[in-house]
């Protein structure tokens, strides 16, 4: 093993884990950690799905918030761009050099939406969702004011519970407003069913998916007769893609976690009733975490609890292992179960979170890891831009 780096011969301070060059056993925890192989295979991976389906991919930023990730996902699989959740991860990606921007929500608040019509400035096509007629004059008059283009996507609410509208009708009106206003433009339809992305069986997830992608055909149908054609019909996620791409409606994929991976999407079974990080993705994105104390013998604590990770989907497992447990956290520590006392303090687990989207969104960092070296150190770009 080579002697540790010392970060102050490399002046860069004391707010990184990592530096490139560095030993991978030296990585300052609790941090998250990028095995960039896995990262890169899962990438190429799902661009030569994309191709080969004839399908564009936009890849969800909100599950990365890095700059860095997209780009790779760019060059490595053919991605045309990014999903947002907020006008303030778009503006991240936007200046980053992301020249293609979906916000895949509604922008009602008339701040936001003025930010969002400076977007094109920036050099990026942007588009944002919409599920209210009253939505589009708003947006129409910022982009005027701003002498920009602001495309416009009907959000249907197609099993999700949650934004978008639920009717032909609804849709063919909200299209018709948006084609009619100065600065905007009518480009498709926004239909994410994200209600059924962790449903464990390949049969149940289906089963919502044949609903939604008939009532989006139904949407389509409807445009057409009114002599309005859908450029983009934009959904899919990392545990329905292949429904939405074999559908012959839809002609654009929005998927996110497949890069990482974690533990709440890894459950859910294939086709043949395997799980999903068992064959089709792998556990590319960590929690690297230390043992810190071992006074109970049973137990070791480690330093990743609930603020190095999110706990809403479960706790995270231990990678790699099966002989110690992951079984509870509180604000600073991690509680492992350790019946045979195998580990000691000072080692290293490699952690896979139960949701990888709010546990990236704690972190400042990624350290991108090849082999047993630090190749990189990446910024969680849009880290905390939640407005």
């Amino acid at each position: 093993m080579n002697a540790p780096v010392n970060l102050d011969d490399l002046d860069v301070g004391f707010d990184v884990p990592a530096v490139p060059g560095m030993d991978a056993a030296d990585i300052q925890t609790p941090c998250l950690v990028l095995d960039l192989d896995a990262l890169e295979r899962n990438i190429t991976k799902m661009g030569d799905y994309a191709k080969a389906h004839g399908m564009r991919h936009r890849v969800h930023g909100k599950m990365h918030k890095s700059v860095d990730v997209a780009k790779l996902q760019e060059r490595l699989g053919g991605a045309i761009g990014v999903c947002c959740q907020k006008v303030s991860e778009a503006e991240v990606f936007a200046r980053g050099g992301i020249k293609d921007v979906l916000v895949s929500n509604q922008v009602r608040d008339p701040a936001k939406i003025d930010r969002l019509a400076r977007l094109p400035k920036l050099g990026a096509r942007t588009i944002v969702c919409v599920d209210d007629i009253d939505n589009v004059a708003d947006l129409s008059a910022a982009a005027q004011k701003h002498g920009t283009q602001i495309e416009c996507f009907v959000e249907i609410d197609c099993g999700a519970g949650r934004c978008g509208v639920t009717t032909t009708e609804a849709v063919v009106e909200i299209a018709r407003a948006i084609d009619a206003a100065p600065g905007l433009k009518f480009t498709g339809i926004q239909a994410y069913q994200g209600a059924m992305q962790h449903l464990d069986t390949y049969e149940a997830r289906k089963e919502k998916l044949d609903i939604a992608i008939a009532q989006v055909r139904d949407a389509v149908e409807g445009l057409k007769a009114v002599g309005l054609d859908c450029e983009l019909v934009s959904g899919g996620g990392t545990g329905s893609y292949y429904f939405e791409a074999n559908s012959g409606v839809y002609n654009e994929l929005q998927c996110g976690s497949y890069a990482f991976m974690d533990a709440d999407y890894g459950r859910i079974l294939d086709k043949d009733g395997k799980r999903i990080d068992q064959g089709e993705w792998e556990n590319a994105f960590f929690i690297l975490t230390q043992v810190m104390s071992h006074a109970k013998a049973d137990k070791a604590i480690c330093d990743a609890g609930l603020k190095a990770q999110s706990v809403d989907s479960g706790l995270p497992f231990i990678f790699g292992r099966d002989d110690v447990e992951y079984i509870k956290c509180s604000d600073e520590h991690g509680v492992i179960s350790d019946p045979n006392g195998v580990l000691k303090v000072g080692d290293k687990l490699r952690l896979v979170p139960g949701h990888c989207d709010p546990t990236a969104n704690v972190h400042d960092w990624y350290v991108g890891v090849r082999g047993d070296r630090v190749e990189t150190l990446w910024p969680v770009s849009a880290r905390g831009k939640a407005y």
